[in-house]
């Protein structure tokens, strides 16, 4: 019975996958890619014919017709509208192949000639944790240094409510933080092992007909027919290799860089912890008016380097983003003053 279930949900998976490339390919009306979803949708189809085999084998039934779940048909429904380029994201979860070619800057790529050149533009680097670290610090640093501000405003400064709001506001932040990043990733990376343990399976139950789609999808990207099929019947022959390859260009996915939930966790608890203390610092030495000129003195000149240091990934010059972080944080720290400052005369706080 598990076994009937298994080949029937591959059957359905396979059908919703042809149903999604026609619809994809009627978006894609006039272009290029109208002819890979066409022919993505044959392949579909001839591997849904495989599981078919599989079922009348064992005696159980094939379902007279494929009805489309409302997820699939909700999908479509989009597509008509906001298009595949933008509909990217929940076609790779749908395990839609192909969605590789709408990556941006995808013609500035050099099409691989030989193995070795498989998956070359797809190093790990440390880029995108450090990118990560500098927003993790800003929002800290943002967010903490309002709240205090805006206490300050409700409390004409005093030093310990302000200490302890800001101590709230450091710790409710970064494990709210970390909480949700550990479920953003956690999510994402169960669907990328559910997608790629798919396509394992898929490599194993027929290779030919996954060599065939990845010849589909290099042709798509500039690569001639016969060299196309060339390097993908070569990577086919090497089943790690053609799991890792077949994840990246059929799905757009790198196995490499999956995510673990705890690091990403705990980086950004750390990161936001960073940011949202530097504003805490000046009241560890000192009191009421002069630890808030402290806060103003630390926090601006901390905000003036974040923002120099998100030039580094923006490409814009460093004094600019650094002025620019400054106005941003500045005006966000005299709104919260402000308002906190008109609480505290309507409530007559002390």
């Amino acid at each position: 019975m598990s076994e009937h279930r298994h080949a029937l949900q591959g059957w359905k998976e396979e059908k919703r996958s042809a149903y999604l490339y026609r619809n994809l390919a009627q978006a894609e009306a006039g272009t290029p890619e109208q002819a890979l979803f066409a022919d993505l949708a044959k392949a579909a189809e001839q591997q849904a014919s495989i599981w078919e085999t599989e079922l009348t084998g064992t005696g159980n039934l094939v379902p007279a017709r494929f009805q489309p779940d409302l997820r699939a048909r909700l999908v479509s429904y989009m597509l008509k509208y906001l298009g595949a380029r933008t509909m990217r994201p929940i076609l790779s979860a749908m395990k839609v192949r192909g969605m590789a070619i709408y990556t941006q800057n995808n013609n500035q790529h050099l099409m691989p000639a030989t193995l070795e050149d498989i998956g070359q533009r797809h190093h790990l680097n440390g880029r995108a944790n450090l990118r990560a670290a500098v927003f993790g610090i800003n929002d800290g640093l943002v967010s903490n240094a309002s709240l205090i501000m805006g206490v300050a405003g409700a409390t004409q400064g005093q030093s310990q409510i302000i200490l302890i709001s800001g101590l709230a506001g450091l710790l409710a932040g970064a494990f709210s933080m970390a909480s949700g990043e550990y479920i953003s990733v956690r999510s994402q990376r169960e669907m990328f092992e559910y997608q790629i343990g798919l396509e394992r399976e898929e490599l194993a139950l027929y290779p030919q007909e996954e060599a065939a789609e990845l010849a589909l999808i290099y042709i798509a990207k500039g690569m001639n027919k016969d060299e196309a099929e060339r390097v993908a019947n070569a990577l086919i022959a090497e089943p790690e290799r053609a799991l890792d390859t077949l994840a990246r260009e059929e799905l757009g996915l790198n196995p490499n860089e999956l995510g673990s939930p705890w690091s990403a966790a705990i980086s950004s608890f750390l990161a936001f912890c960073t940011g949202a203390g530097i504003p805490l610092l000046p009241f560890l030495f000192s009191t009421r008016q002069p630890a808030l000129n402290g806060v103003m003195t630390v926090t601006a000149l901390s905000l003036f380097l974040v923002g120099a240091s998100i030039s580094l990934f923006t490409g814009r010059h460093a004094l600019w983003g650094g002025l620019r972080m400054l106005l941003i944080g500045g005006m966000a720290g005299l709104a919260t003053y402000f308002t906190g400052h008109l609480l505290g005369v309507s409530l007559n706080l002390p």
